[in-house]
C-alpha cells in the first residue's frame, strides 16, 4: 500500500488501520473479562461461573449490583428475581437472608461440581466475590456495573464504594489487594457521582447503539409512555457520548452492535485516548473485529475460546 492510498488518519479506505501506522495497541491482545463470570458454562453470576472464569484464564471478572432491603451488595443483573432464580419479585425488596434461601443456579441446567460449591453458596454478594478473586493467586481485574434504575438510587454507588474501603480498597489506585478494580454504568448521573471518588480512568460510561422506534418496539409500552420511556433512554445514550466525547472518564464501554455501526465513532475516541471495553463479545468474527480495530478488552460469556482465538493469532503489525 503506497501512502496517497492513505486516509489522513491513517486508515485505508476500508477503514481498516495500515500497517504503516499501527499504534503499540494493536501488538497486545485484547484483555478478556468473563462476562457475569463464564456464565457460558454456569449460571451467571454464581460462585462456580467466577470460579470457572479463573479456571479458564480470564484476565478480569465483571458483574453486576443491587442493594437488597438491608442493603447488601449482591450479585445479579435484573432487578427482579424471576429469570434467574426460582424466586419472583424485585431484589430490593428482599433480605439477603431471604435471597439465600433461593435457587440461583438450577435455571441453566448445568451440573456444578462439588468443588464450586452447594447450590445454596452460589448467590454471591460483592465480598464474597473479591474473596473468590483473592483465592485466584494472581492478579485479576474486576469490572463492577451500578444497574439503574435502582430504587436506591445514587445510594447504591455510596454503599459499593463503602463495602470496598471495608475491604481495603485504595481509592488511588483502585486496588483490593491482587484485585484491580473499574466501575461501570450506563447512567451518566451514576458515573458523574463515582467521579467525587474515583479516579477517571477507573470508571467506564456503558453506551448501547438505541433508536427510539427499536427502544418503543422492545419495551412493549403504550404508544404514549413506550415513547417517553424511549425519549428518556435515548437522551441518556447521547450524554454518555458526550461523556466520553470530552473525555470525562478514560474508559468506553459500547456493545458490539455499536462497534459495528459506528466505526468512525470508535475510531475517533481510541485516537483520542480512551480505553476500550466492548461487550458481549462471544464469535469469532466479533473477537476477531475488536482485534483488528485494537480494542483494549472485551467481555465474554465464554473467556476460555475466546482466549484461545486471541492466543492463537499472532498481534497485528508484528
Amino acid at each position: 500500500m503506497t501512502p496517497d492510498e492513505l486516509t489522513p488518519d491513517g486508515t485505508t479506505s476500508e477503514g481498516t488501520i495500515a500497517d504503516e501506522t499501527v499504534p503499540d495497541r494493536l501488538a497486545q491482545r485484547p484483555l478478556v473479562f468473563a462476562h457475569r463470570g463464564s456464565s457460558g458454562a454456569f449460571a451467571e453470576h454464581t460462585r462456580a461461573a467466577y470460579l470457572q472464569a479463573l479456571a479458564d484464564g480470564a484476565d478480569g471478572v465483571e458483574c453486576d449490583v443491587h442493594l437488597t432491603r438491608d442493603q447488601h451488595v449482591v450479585l445479579l443483573h435484573d432487578a427482579n428475581l424471576d429469570r434467574t432464580s426460582d424466586g419472583t419479585g424485585p431484589v430490593a425488596e428482599r433480605t439477603l437472608r431471604e435471597l439465600r434461601q433461593l435457587d440461583f443456579s438450577s435455571w441453566k441446567g448445568a451440573r456444578i461440581p462439588e468443588t464450586y460449591g452447594a447450590r445454596s453458596e452460589q448467590l454471591l454478594t460483592l465480598p464474597e466475590l473479591l474473596d473468590v478473586l483473592r483465592g485466584a493467586g494472581r492478579p485479576v481485574k474486576l469490572a463492577i456495573e451500578l444497574k439503574h434504575p435502582s430504587p436506591y438510587q445514587l445510594k447504591l454507588e455510596d454503599r459499593v464504594l463503602e463495602v470496598l474501603r471495608s475491604e481495603g480498597w485504595d481509592p488511588g489506585s483502585s486496588t483490593v489487594d491482587n484485585v484491580a478494580v473499574t466501575f461501570m454504568s450506563f447512567s451518566p448521573d451514576s458515573v458523574r457521582h463515582l467521579l467525587q471518588s474515583v479516579p477517571a480512568q477507573y470508571i467506564c460510561q456503558l453506551v448501547d447503539d438505541l433508536t427510539v422506534h427499536e427502544i418503543r418496539g422492545g419495551l412493549g409500552l403504550g404508544l404514549i409512555t413506550g415513547g417517553a420511556v424511549a425519549n428518556l433512554m435515548k437522551a441518556t445514550q447521547l450524554e454518555g457520548e458526550r461523556i466520553l466525547d470530552t473525555g470525562l472518564v478514560g474508559l468506553a464501554g459500547p456493545g458490539i452492535d455499536y462497534v459495528r455501526e459506528r466505526p468512525d465513532t470508535i475510531r475517533q475516541w481510541l485516537k483520542a485516548g480512551r480505553r476500550f471495553r466492548v461487550w458481549t463479545v462471544d464469535s469469532a468474527d466479533d473477537v476477531a473485529l475488536c482485534r483488528e480495530l485494537g480494542i483494549q478488552e472485551v467481555t465474554t460469556n465464554v473467556p476460555a475460546r475466546v482466549l484461545s482465538q486471541l492466543q492463537a493469532a499472532p498481534p497485528r503489525g508484528r
